[in-house]
């Protein structure tokens, strides 16, 4: 199943949403403009966990040792890594700035894809593969679309075998089921990691975070949405 629209219309422009968009296209375009030195590009900027704990143990907190839990939210490994997570954010985070409001957004995402670092790094902490993507914090926004907007709907693409139709699905049920796949893959991801593949943890933790912030401040649709 794809996703390609909601049905709910926000009422503000969603200015950071977009920026985050530019953002991570500006980002990518630098990884292939890099050419030969992309690993060198990436393995520099993205979060490693053996990497970081090493470092955390041997030295103790410093500002620099956490960069990597920001920098890796805007690399992508290939285009369809890239393309997807734009997509999702592109669907839904527009809804989610209409609520929490410009600036609100804006830490809202960077503390959800902390959040989902994290996660990946308690979760994983030996693992030396480089780990990068939006989708933790892009997790975070889904999190939150689906408490806020529990009754909107999602329009998506569905192939069942050769034929294809586009349906609408209720946003609760359509994030539901994306969140009990992540759950069920991390009972399969034991050492997954050290393979490389995705991150499911990241997308727990930071689904988790953003259910979680909507809950304890008592977020609401905002009066012109009917959910």
């Amino acid at each position: 199943m794809i996703p390609i629209h909601d049905t709910i219309r926000s009422e503000r422009w969603p200015v950071v949403n977009y920026a985050l968009i530019a953002l991570c296209a500006w980002v990518y375009w630098l990884e292939l403009s890099a050419g030969a030195d992309v690993d060198v590009f990436v393995n520099e900027h993205a979060l490693v966990p053996a990497r970081f704990v090493k470092s955390f143990a041997r030295g103790g907190f410093e500002l620099g040792l956490f960069a990597p839990f920001v920098t890796s939210m805007f690399l992508h490994a290939g285009f369809a890594h890239f393309a997807g997570n734009m997509l999702f954010l592109w669907i839904f985070g527009d809804n989610v700035e209409d609520r929490m409001g410009h600036a609100g957004y804006a830490l809202f995402y960077l503390a959800g894809g902390l959040a989902a670092s994290a996660t990946h790094v308690l979760a994983n902490p030996g693992s030396v593969v480089p780990t990068v993507g939006a989708s933790g914090a892009i997790a975070a926004v889904m999190g939150a679309y689906m408490l806020l907007y529990p009754g909107s709907r999602v329009a998506t693409v569905v192939f069942v075998f050769f034929f294809v139709r586009i349906v609408e699905v209720p946003a609760y049920a359509w994030l539901g089921l994306w969140f009990l796949f992540q759950v069920l893959a991390s009972g399969m991801a034991s050492g997954a990691n050290d393979q490389g593949g995705v991150a499911v943890f990241a997308h727990i933790g930071g689904f988790a975070f953003g259910a979680a912030v909507v809950l304890l401040l008592g977020l609401r649709a905002p009066r012109h949405v009917s959910v």
